[in-house]
């Protein structure tokens, strides 16, 4: 059976872990990768779709980030409770045409004994900006540990 540690019931220290290395994996735009920390019978809800099963989280990630170029993305821990963890996030990227926008949002995460994602909620609102007012720079992949959090840019 595979276990993601940290697993529940979750510390503050350990919820952090679980939301740096949420952040990580998700900046590498790999979606078999940031499938793996999801349960095989998983269930999203992202924005108005709704995602069931490990398979469909690679696919509903491989069109995503075929659409939100040079994504970028800021995860902070809101709450934690048990098995559970609020997050609040907010991610910079471009469409195809040079479009800039951010991205903020809240999440809501249920694991299960293994540290897996049983279920993910998301709420999420698209703000267009100018590439001038771009603030995550850093070369594509994990955020550096030196780089702001997401509190510093009062978001």
């Amino acid at each position: 059976m595979t276990v993601k540690p940290p697993v529940p019931p979750f510390t503050l220290e350990t919820a952090k872990q679980k939301v740096r290395l949420a952040e990580d994996a998700w900046n590498s735009r790999d979606p078999e990768r940031v499938s793996q920390v999801y349960a095989l019978n998983t269930h999203w809800r992202n924005r108005a779709e709704f995602v069931d099963g490990r398979e469909a989280v690679v696919g509903f990630l491989t069109r995503k980030w075929q659409r939100e170029l040079d994504y970028r993305l800021i995860k902070e821990i809101w709450a934690h409770d048990g098995n559970r963890i609020a997050v609040r996030f907010a991610y910079e990227w471009h469409d195809d045409s040079g479009n800039w926008f951010r991205s903020f949002g809240n999440e809501n995460w249920e694991f299960d004994e293994q540290g897996l994602m049983i279920k993910r909620h998301a709420c999420i609102n698209d703000t267009p900006i100018n590439e001038s007012e771009r603030a995550f720079f850093w070369p594509l992949g994990r955020r550096p540990d030196e780089h702001p959090e997401l509190s510093h840019f009062g978001f």
